[in-house]
């Protein structure tokens, strides 16, 4: 759920701390990604909700989702694998016959977020893009939302075709 929320990176979820939630500002830190570079990403309110719910049950300390060591929780953060592991079998369980990644979320959190309407410059700032270029890889438009956007030919009004003068050719002999 966090990967979707967020759209953050699959190594950037595994070294969030439970401190880079911030809930005053309805915001996740998000420290060193991609490059060395921290920025904030959103913190919806349903995610918040959750997060509380297993802060309740799980207890993490410094880490927000702990790993494991000698096959006892421990604080360090969770490995990538575990990560891979959880959202592929998650997708095994919701009967989905494509294959699922946590960059698919990655793509769906940039994808839905075209969709409703953001610009490319705040989705490029909240993937931690260094380049505008990087961020248009994500988003490939569904079906709908191209079908939902007018034409520019839409709004100017134009002659049918019997109101056109039409050309008359001679006929060469």
């Amino acid at each position: 759920m966090t990967l979707y929320a967020t759209g953050v990176r699959r190594a950037e979820l595994c070294r969030l701390k439970v401190s880079d939630i911030d809930s005053e500002r309805m915001v996740i830190h998000i420290q060193q990604g991609k490059g060395g570079r921290d920025r904030d990403v959103p913190l919806s309110a349903k995610l918040l909700r959750i997060l509380r719910e297993y802060w309740r049950w799980m207890k993490p300390k410094a880490y927000l989702f702990p790993g494991m060591e000698n096959n006892w929780r421990a604080d360090v953060p969770i490995t990538e694998k575990v990560v891979w592991t959880a959202v592929t079998a998650a997708a095994k369980r919701a009967a989905l016959t494509k294959r699922v990644s946590p960059h698919t979320l990655r793509h769906s959190f940039a994808t839905h977020l075209l969709e409703a309407g953001a610009d490319l410059r705040t989705i490029q700032m909240l993937l931690g893009h260094a380049k505008l270029a990087d961020t248009t890889v994500y988003l490939h438009l569904s079906r709908r939302h191209l079908q939902a956007v007018a034409s520019p030919l839409e709004a100017i009004d134009v002659s049918g075709t019997n109101e056109v003068k039409h050309s008359r050719r001679r006929a060469k002999r």
